[in-house]
């Protein structure tokens, strides 16, 4: 999700050769949005509750901070804060052919370069233009294509705009659609963002609406974010979507997700799966299974699975246990009942 925020808030400077501007430029300056976040039915908050109609509102904030070097050139600094929180900071790179993403770096300080370049907007916007992205970001593969539909009209908390309505369509890494309305001399002022199920269900969608005019503010505190476990689990009735603790005995497979951060180049991810608490089964402690597999990137992820037995499974407490390498990464816990 933070590295979908990240794609939806890229506005940054452009300057017509009129010296029309695109948006503000001066240091300090910010875009406050409404933040709703929505999910499918396979999808579960891992960080908020939802409200009364089951979606997530929040505050999300844009802020020029400066720049920072990268490979010898100057970008321009984006974070994007959120509950006192930087969950992202875009690095940006503009010129007379538009506005680029050179890199990005998360919440933990890990900075991810982006080859090429994205292109966030294709200067000059109007009816009919388009353009694509095709590249990499770490070891993942990304495809975008962008159009500019139309000029028309929006009202939001922030008032009323004349805004070009951008279409987006991402098939990799991940099915993706993102609809933009972006305002000359002002951003963004609007964005939904639908993540798709790969059979075509919705997964998760994230809008944004202008809620105040970009204006200088100083930099709100900013809470520090501990490092990341360099392997976490989720446990699930299937390969994505939501996370359990609890299953039936005539579950048919259960699954083990992991996701790597950081990890070293061939590092060995190893799963045992044991029975914790398995009255008249099996003695305290018992290993059911195992399994190994090599990171095969940075920021590797895959799942293990483990099928039901033919009699079903014995109903008791269970846990997954991860190793990197010999070092035991994170442990999940389980229950089955009749």
């Amino acid at each position: 999700m933070k590295k979908i925020v990240s794609l939806m808030l890229a506005a940054v400077p452009l300057n017509f050769a009129l010296g029309e501007e695109l948006v503000p430029t001066a240091d300090g300056t910010t875009w406050l949005y409404e933040m709703t976040q929505e999910a499918g039915k396979k999808f579960t908050f891992s960080d908020a509750k939802p409200g009364p109609d089951g979606k997530v509102h929040r505050l999300a904030a844009y802020r020029i901070t400066g720049t920072q070097e990268v490979d010898g050139k100057n970008l321009l600094k984006f974070e994007i804060l959120r509950d006192g929180i930087i969950t992202n900071t875009d690095l940006m790179t503009v010129n007379e052919r538009g506005i680029f993403c050179a890199a990005r770096v998360d919440q933990y300080g890990h900075l991810t370069k982006l080859d090429p370049a994205q292109t966030m907007i294709a200067a000059p916007l109007k009816p009919g233009a388009s353009w694509e992205f095709d590249g990499k970001a770490a070891d993942a593969n990304v495809h975008q294509h962008y159009d500019v539909l139309s000029e028309e009209d929006v009202d939001l908390p922030a008032g009323k705009f004349r805004a070009f309505h951008i279409h987006g369509e991402q098939t990799e890494p991940m099915r993706m659609t993102i609809d933009r309305w972006f305002v000359n001399g002002t951003g963004i002022v609007k964005d939904v963002t639908t993540m798709k199920m790969p059979d075509g269900g919705l997964l998760r969608r994230i809008s944004l609406e202008l809620k105040e005019r970009p204006k200088i503010a100083p930099r709100p505190e900013v809470k520090l974010v501990p490092p990341p476990k360099k392997i976490s689990v989720t446990i699930g009735k299937a390969r994505i979507g939501e996370s359990t603790d609890q299953f039936r005995a005539d579950t048919p497979k259960i699954y083990a997700r992991w996701q790597g951060r950081a990890l070293r180049d061939q590092a060995k991810i190893r799963v045992v799966w044991i029975a914790e608490n398995v009255a008249g089964v099996a003695p305290p402690d018992y290993t059911i299974d195992e399994a190994t597999t090599t990171a095969d990137s940075r920021n590797a992820h895959g799942t293990f699975t483990l099928a039901r037995p033919d009699t079903g499974w014995a109903p008791g407490d269970y846990r997954v246990e991860f190793y990197l390498d010999a070092e035991l990464a994170d442990t999940a816990k389980l229950k089955i009942t009749k």
